[in-house]
């Protein structure tokens, strides 16, 4: 079955980072576009950030630009979204999610084939 696992969603305080992982089971990242969602809850699944699948286009929502960093290590089918400066707003189940090649309107979940079970993120004193 192939799927993505997502890790190193916690608890930090306001200002504080984290750094998230995602991976493949049962095939490679390497091929494909990924993108970060949140779903907070109350709240629609939002786009975050997509990267290509080369690594060379990188895309972030206006709420996330200038403080998460997206990047991949396709030696280690592995990407990861570096998230600094978080605030409690940021709190919400982050996931990400494939899609072959491009970031293709990137905020549309529609357009991934690939999901995983979410991480938990919780920004609070």
């Amino acid at each position: 079955q192939l799927q993505l696992v997502e890790s190193g969603g916690g608890l930090v305080q306001p200002g504080g980072s984290l750094r998230l992982s995602c991976a493949a089971s049962g095939f490679t990242l390497n091929g494909y576009a990924i993108g970060w969602f949140r779903q907070a809850p109350g709240k629609e699944r939002e786009g975050v950030s997509c990267i290509s699948s080369s690594g060379g286009t990188t895309h972030y929502a206006d709420s996330v630009k200038d403080r998460f960093t997206i990047s991949r290590d396709n030696a280690k089918s592995t990407v990861y979204l570096q998230m600094s400066s978080l605030k409690p707003e940021d709190t919400a189940v982050y996931y990400c999610a494939a899609q072959l090649y491009y970031c293709l309107n990137y905020v549309s979940p529609n357009r991934y084939d690939y999901w995983g079970q979410g991480t938990q993120v919780t920004v609070s004193p």
